[in-house]
């Protein structure tokens, strides 16, 4: 039980940060990436060969990201000037390209080449030795800490929508709504930050490896999370948005609109470059195969689901998407009588349909302002 939470844990995170990357580009800067997958990918490769040639961990993720945040680097340039449907259809193309060029290379496995195809394994994952028993304490203590600092930031987030002095009726209404809706989200992320921590403060005491990688997971989630709010808020993401609306206004305000985006699109790599490295850690073993353009969909789906254009959206999106997919995986064997792949299918096929009906009742996601909506842009 404890076990599948953490790996419940770490996948979220994982793909938290994977998505928070893509809403930088798309829901704060309105490129249309269909690529993403690919600065996982580079991220993922680049930490653990440089692991295994013996560069410490924490370096060889560093590493990762600004490998992949160089990658957006050159995309950007190549593609930045197209319109947003050969965007859309050029880093599509760039993530398979990168797959298939893992696949049919050799690859620097420590002293030794071997084929892409073959994978990569038996490379240093964080905490994978048994902890002193002072350390595990500390490690429960910075879990403890990420616990407090997530309830304040959900209260302090729940009460922004206090209806205070608000006199026309439309204006008291909306607030009531938005303060309702965010009540009941901050609630169900409450309860599940509860049942994580529980999880993590058992499992890092009777030490499972995976835990500690959890710890880590969440940690650089909530840094990325907080970084890109005080980014987003800042001038800096106001142009960004300005951008996403209609460019040719920043333009005629004097802002260097292409070297914004080329901004948002390193700067969304780099932290899908990251979230590489913990999906690794958390395979033990990459194949090409681990990066199919499926990911980048599935991201999409997160960012859809929660509200494009909002962290909090996209974190909520994808604890839905994993609740979804570990409970109907549960569930779903036991109700209807169909094999593996025909249910595999049909839970594809019921995402499908949710993501029709949220569509035409809520087009901004659960969290999304329609005032900013970047859909039929």
């Amino acid at each position: 039980m404890f076990e599948y939470l953490i790996f419940l844990a770490i996948s979220t995170a994982t793909f938290a940060l994977f998505s928070l990357g893509l809403n930088l580009q798309w829901g704060f800067t309105g490129l249309i990436n269909f690529g993403h997958i690919a600065f996982m990918t580079l991220g993922a490769y680049t930490t653990v060969l440089l692991s295994l040639k013996g560069v410490p961990i924490l370096v060889s993720a560093i590493v990762g990201a600004i490998v992949a945040a160089l990658l957006g680097l050159v995309i950007g340039f190549a593609t930045l000037r197209l319109r947003e449907d050969y965007l859309g259809i050029v880093t599509i193309g760039v993530g398979e390209l990168i797959r298939l060029v893992v696949n049919n290379q050799d690859l620097p496995v420590g002293d030794t080449w071997i084929s892409g195809a073959f994978g990569v394994q038996s490379y240093p994952i964080p905490f994978s030795e048994t902890p002193n028993l002072f350390f595990r304490f500390v490690m429960m203590g910075l879990l403890t800490l990420l616990l407090a600092v997530t309830a304040f930031s959900l209260w302090r987030w729940i009460n922004n929508t206090r209806i205070s002095g608000a006199t026309e009726n439309v204006t008291r209404k909306t607030n009531k709504q938005e303060f309702v809706s965010r009540l009941v989200v901050g609630i169900i992320l409450g309860l599940l930050a509860i049942a994580v921590y529980v999880s993590g403060i058992i499992s890092l005491y009777n030490y499972i490896p995976k835990a500690g990688l959890m710890l880590v997971a969440l940690l650089v989630l909530a840094f990325v999370f907080w970084r890109l709010e005080m980014l987003v808020r800042s001038p800096w993401g106001r142009v960004l948005k300005a951008i996403r609306e209609d460019e040719e206004i920043p333009k005629a305000l004097g802002k260097n609109v292409f070297w914004y985006k080329l901004q948002s699109l390193m700067l969304g790599g780099a932290i899908a470059g990251i979230a590489g490295g913990f999906f690794a850690w958390q395979l033990s073993a990459v194949y090409p195969d681990n990066f199919q353009p499926q990911l980048t969909f599935d991201a999409w789906i997160m960012v859809i689901l929660g509200g494009s254009g909002n962290n909090i959206g996209t974190i909520l999106g994808t604890v839905i998407y994993f609740a979804y997919d570990a409970i109907t995986r549960e569930l779903l064997p036991k109700i209807i009588p169909l094999d593996e792949a025909r249910l595999g299918a049909f839970r594809i096929m019921v995402i499908g349909l949710i993501l029709m009906v949220l569509m035409i009742w809520r087009p901004q996601g659960i969290l999304g302002k329609k005032e900013e909506l970047t859909l039929g842009k």
